[in-house]
């Protein structure tokens, strides 16, 4: 089919042109004595999108899953006791990792459409007078069901409790997209990935550690190689790596974040919020709803939408790829069959939300599931006319 595919899951996101550029180099040497040069205010420049002063920021060769086994192995030992919230794929997955590091995993489960309950972090962190929990793992952006969790709460609960575990958050699809706050939030380890709010293809786990978490890899017992913090510490130091890095990806990444700080990271994050409110004012006008239960859970990188019953939301998501060359994500383990997401984030304007909201409006319809033609369309785009029209006002005054 002619034209571009339209790509809408939630990661990998469109990669910009500056960023594509960046990626199209010749290889060159890795131990050259002008890379440090390069590679040095790239550490310092994260630190600005992790929004932390202190900590140390590693990238590692991997997905976000290898960041999670870092931040595990690098910091806590077999035995050790976390709590977990699990309510969605991806909150399923880091915790079926602790269980397999032999880690005495305390699971929360919570019904897929709601995020982290902080009440309940709080009771049991409370009554762990003997601090048996090391680390408290958040998800900050469920990416299955399209929700996010509130972490400066659990932080606040953690100093309420003043329980001394580590605060561990999987931000893979929030940072650099939905406002994230390392110092301020107490966050210890922070781990994301090249692939969404970076704007660049898989290949990068970007991981953010505190001082506090620097300082337990010295008692830390589980065992690591490739993702020891130690032989990152000893090399970064001086802008190198322990073995051959990415050079084309670090490159890419040096323009990912040289757009993100052009925009202005609020910036960015206004932006993401007034897409996604646009794609949720057209699933209203749908008569669809989001899996996300209530508003302080919708999140504004990806909107998971739930189908009618008697329909597959796989069917639909397979149906919008073969018939309009646009790209949707599925629904995950729970979910799946019931809802269809839209990834919103990234290298993204109103006029290619629309593209997404039109095709599945079509695709929908195609398959007989009850929206009225134009009436989510229509909806966002009264949306984005009239905010965008309010902030053009502003940006004139």
């Amino acid at each position: 089919m002619p034209g571009i595919r339209g790509l809408f899951i939630p990661g990998p996101t469109n990669v910009p042109q500056a960023v594509r550029l960046a990626l199209d180099i010749a290889m060159e040497d890795q131990r050259a004595p002008d890379l440090p040069a390069f590679t040095l205010p790239l550490f310092e420049d994260l630190r600005k999108i992790f929004k932390t002063r202190d900590g140390q920021v590693f990238l590692f060769p991997s997905s976000g899953s290898g960041g999670w086994e870092a931040a595990m192995t690098n910091t806590l030992s077999p035995g050790d006791k976390v709590l977990i919230a699990r309510f969605g794929q991806f909150s399923l997955l880091w915790a079926d990792m602790c269980a397999r590091h032999g880690l005495d995993v305390d699971v929360v489960d919570v019904p897929w459409g709601e995020g982290v309950p902080v009440e309940i972090f709080a009771e049991k962190l409370k009554a762990d007078k003997t601090h048996a929990y090391k680390a408290v793992l958040v998800t900050h952006n469920e990416t299955a069901t399209g929700v996010v969790s509130d972490v400066a709460a659990v932080r606040h609960a953690l100093n309420d409790a003043g329980h001394p575990a580590l605060l561990f958050v999987d931000a893979v699809s929030s940072l650099a997209s939905i406002d994230f706050r390392m110092d301020e939030w107490g966050v210890d380890v922070c781990v994301s990935g090249s692939q969404k709010g970076f704007m660049m293809p898989v290949g990068l786990a970007i991981v953010g550690v505190s001082q506090k978490a620097l300082a337990a890899r010295k008692a830390a017992g589980l065992r690591r190689s490739y993702f020891d913090f130690e032989d990152m510490i000893k090399t970064n130091k001086d802008g190198f790596f322990p073995y051959t890095p990415p050079t084309h990806m670090l490159r890419a990444l040096r323009a990912s974040i040289d757009l993100l700080l052009a925009e202005g990271l609020e910036n960015v994050f206004a932006r993401h919020y007034r897409l996604a409110e646009g794609v949720r004012r057209a699933v209203a006008a749908w008569g669809l709803s989001l899996c996300a239960k209530a508003p302080k859970w919708h999140s504004d990188t990806v909107s998971a939408i739930v189908i009618p019953e008697g329909f597959d939301s796989a069917a639909l998501v397979k149906h919008a790829y073969n018939r309009y060359n646009l790209s949707l994500g599925v629904g995950l383990n729970k979910v799946a069959g019931r809802v269809f997401r839209i990834g919103h984030l990234g290298d993204l304007n109103e006029i290619m939300c629309m593209m997404a909201l039109a095709g599945s409006e079509m695709a929908m319809r195609d398959l007989g599931i009850p929206v009225e033609a134009g009436s989510g369309v229509a909806a966002a785009e009264e949306y984005y006319r009239e905010t965008g029209a309010a902030a053009a006002l502003r940006k004139a005054a």
